[in-house]
């Protein structure tokens, strides 16, 4: 009898260029016609295990389930605490009995590695310290919809964090273009760098560092940025807000770009801060079409590992 290979998501890394394409076929025809996905996912239970606290991760994936007939249930840091209480291999196993998928938010994405090796379900990373591949997968689905080129460029600024080591690898893949200006140490991971480099060689993608802001905004169909100070960094408020001055997204760095950009931000958003409340509120921020993708690629998600 031939058993049936379990997938997982845990970075767009192991995604290939056709699986990306699925997924955004998903998700343009779930968000087109939901009452046709209604009962897709019936019976089907979801597990949401957060090492940190989440507004958009918890509740678009618990409203995804529920409008596809599934559903979710949510251990928070106050319920579990990962490998704690008992072994990380034990809880994958055990959880694996109860759900038939479970996503995981954690602080260390060996975590969520470890666990998924050992889970005989589909495991989803929800988010860690090296990736956040729903987050940048809606994402698409916003830059899709919205920019009306065929290979779009986009310029980050700003931390060089997860949501940056997802969208490389997202954006050598399909050998779009991607200009990022980080300041000093917050630099993307090197190893990241290095393996997305040799993709885009083969995909043709642009996957450069600019010097500047500016710079970077010099050719983008679309800018990109996040929070400074994450979750858990508050007493470190004060240091990062000077090593990160002059990379805010306002309207005179807007001004470098060759047309207006379209804005993106994966929030929560620290107006004022990395982004000017103008921008933040402006004609061309797709920040809260960017949050409600969220929801709709989720259920691509969902439905292609469960279903």
């Amino acid at each position: 009898m031939n058993k049936k290979i379990k997938r997982n998501l845990l970075s767009i890394r192991d995604l290939s260029a056709k699986d990306i394409e699925q997924l955004m076929r998903l998700s343009i025809s779930i968000k087109s016609h939901p009452a046709g996905y209604a009962r897709s996912l019936s019976g089907k239970s979801l597990g949401l295990i957060f090492e940190k606290p989440s507004t958009r991760t918890r509740i678009s994936f618990q409203v995804a389930m529920e409008q596809m007939g599934g559903s979710a249930q949510y251990l928070g840091p106050q319920d579990m605490k990962l490998g704690t209480r008992e072994a990380l291999h034990d809880e994958a196993r055990v959880l694996s009995r109860y759900w038939d998928g479970m996503v995981l938010r954690t602080f260390r994405h060996k975590t969520i590695e470890d666990f998924a090796s050992y889970a005989t379900r589909p495991v989803i990373n929800g988010l860690s310290d090296r990736s956040h591949p729903c987050q940048v997968l809606a994402d698409l689905l916003t830059i899709r919809e919205r920019v009306r080129v065929k290979k779009p460029a986009l310029a980050w600024v700003g931390d060089g964090n997860n949501v940056l080591n997802s969208l490389l690898y997202l954006f050598a893949k399909l050998g779009y273009a991607l200009y990022f200006s980080c300041p000093g140490k917050y630099q993307p991971a090197q190893d990241v760098l290095g393996e997305v480099r040799e993709i885009a060689k083969k995909t043709k993608a642009v996957i450069e560092t600019s010097a500047t802001p500016e710079a970077a905004v010099r050719h983008a169909d679309v800018v990109y940025t996040d929070v400074w100070v994450s979750m858990g960094e508050e007493a470190l408020r004060e240091k990062k807000l000077k090593e990160f001055e002059g990379f805010q997204i306002n309207h005179k760095l807007l001004a470098q770009a060759p047309k207006q950009p379209y804005i993106l931000h994966c929030l929560p958003a620290h107006r004022g801060d990395e982004i000017s409340v103008e921008v933040m509120e402006g004609e061309h921020s797709l920040v809260f079409e960017q949050a409600e993708n969220r929801l709709h690629a989720e259920k691509a998600i969902l439905y292609w590992l469960l279903k």
